[in-house]
């Protein structure tokens, strides 16, 4: 029977009529279904209020692309900033703090990395809540100003401070809102997409270490770092202006347990430890091969290595990030975790000449540029996109770990060697490929069999 139909009393009554109604229990759950049915305009109206489909990605189009545009200019000044680290380890060394230990200053550039992604927790969580504009403004004047005040600092604590801390919140607060808005415009081409945006990382790690290293040579560090500093917060406005949410943010209320939510689900847990050891690792070639690189007789050839190391991951962070789409995001991020591992266990391991570094530095740039880019496409596969900030944020705190033992460790097996790099070199390829097994674990509670794309 339709009670929304005035005529319908008029109708003849057919076999067919009474067998349907034979069908339908006349209960009062079944006349309430049938009375409370809205007008199509109704529902139309709901559905507008309700604001877009999560599940309709628009995988293209001027927005969704205008946001990864943003998103490239965010990503090159965030972590791309931290990407070519490497070059302050050796300046420090010779200049500000020729009196510390390589470990002491290394602690300078783990605690910049550690505070990038541990501050995810919050950016994160706050993305998520109010949306990405107000965490990237903050972001933005926050990591502009830290540069500013390391052109102007001396001190070990004063280096420490600006660099690791202040400039530091800033990156993190670019990063996550910018990987949280871009992933609510794809699904179908995710991967390519982040690979595309993230490789504004490897392009900062091309460009800043050369450019400052030039500047500091021409008009002096402090004004390295302001220029330097002038040419983000250009980049920056550009970003805060493009990057946009294709989703309305959803506040909650903060718990101290909704951060350990994700961590009760076995091939995110999983998944997370891979990405700790990950991250152990795969900062040692860009802080550490500046230096070896020196003492093997490369001289001004090795202030190159950090950005060749991140040219070839622009190409690593684009091309296979596609296959990622096409095969299967735990797919790809293993075979080239677990390669990244081994060259560095056989080619870096046994390099000691010009053209077997060089040639280290490309492939493990092409390999390791995939890894780091294709992680957040990894989280977001397995997430609600609205809390895809906080589940990224989340990820990245608990791998940020491996980022601030990674680097100083390094270091005291450097010291602990008189000078050599073997140990270091070991120790990168066995944290990368342990990293590798924890994500090969985290793909077989997804599906099981290597054809399943996942």
């Amino acid at each position: 029977m339709d009670f929304n139909a005035n005529t319908a009393s008029h109708s003849p009554v057919t076999p067919e009529h009474l067998n349907n109604r034979k069908s339908e229990p006349m209960g009062v759950d079944n006349f309430e279904n049938k009375t409370v049915s809205k007008p199509p305009s109704e529902d139309a109206q709901d559905s507008a209020d309700a604001g877009p489909d999560p599940d309709s990605f628009p995988d293209g189009g001027f927005q969704a692309w205008f946001c990864i545009a943003g998103g490239f200019c965010t990503v090159f000044s965030s972590f791309g900033w931290v990407n070519c680290i490497g070059i302050f380890q050796d300046y420090y060394q010779a200049h500000q703090l020729s009196s510390y230990s390589p470990s002491a200053v290394a602690w300078i550039q783990a605690t910049e990395s550690f505070v990038l992604f541990f501050f995810g927790l919050f950016s994160g969580k706050l993305t998520d809540n109010y949306g990405p504009r107000w965490p990237l403004l903050f972001g933005s004047i926050l990591h502009v100003f830290g540069l500013m005040m390391i052109s102007i600092s001396k001190e070990y604590y004063q280096i420490f401070l600006s660099q690791s801390i202040v400039s530091a919140i800033g990156t993190s607060f670019l990063f996550y809102p910018t990987i949280a808005a871009a992933g609510t415009w794809f699904k179908r081409h995710r991967a390519l997409a982040f690979g595309i945006m993230v490789s504004g990382s490897s392009l900062g790690g091309v460009v800043l270490p050369i450019m400052i290293q030039r500047l500091i040579q021409d008009v002096g560090f402090g004004w390295a770092m302001r220029i330097t500093a002038f040419l983000l917060l250009g980049l920056l406005i550009f970003g805060n202006i493009a990057i946009k949410s294709r989703l309305p943010p959803v506040p909650k209320p903060f718990t101290l347990k909704e951060y350990f939510v994700p961590f009760s689900e076995l091939p995110f847990l999983l998944l997370a430890i891979g990405s700790f050891f990950v991250y152990v690792g795969a900062f040692l070639p860009f802080n550490y091969i500046v230096l070896q690189g020196r003492d093997a007789g490369l001289s001004g050839l090795a202030d190159y290595l950090v950005p060749m190391i991140n040219a070839a991951s622009i190409f690593g962070r684009i091309f296979p990030a596609h296959l990622g789409d096409v095969y299967g995001v735990f797919n790809i991020c293993i075979i080239f975790t677990l390669l990244s591992g081994i060259i560095s266990l056989t080619l870096w391991l046994a390099a000691s000449s010009t053209a077997p570094i060089i040639v280290f530095a490309i492939i493990y740039g092409f390999l390791s540029g995939l890894t780091l880019a294709i992680i957040p496409a990894l989280v977001a596969s397995i997430s609600d996109l609205h809390k895809l900030g906080f589940r990224v944020g989340a990820l990245y705190a608990f791998s940020s770990f491996g980022t601030l033992i990674g680097s100083p460790i390094a270091g005291a097996i450097v010291t602990s060697q008189d000078g050599g790099y073997s140990g270091l070199k070991i120790f990168c390829g066995v944290a990368l490929i342990t990293g590798g097994i924890f994500i090969i674990f985290s793909r077989m509670k997804l599906a099981s069999g290597f054809m399943v794309k996942v």
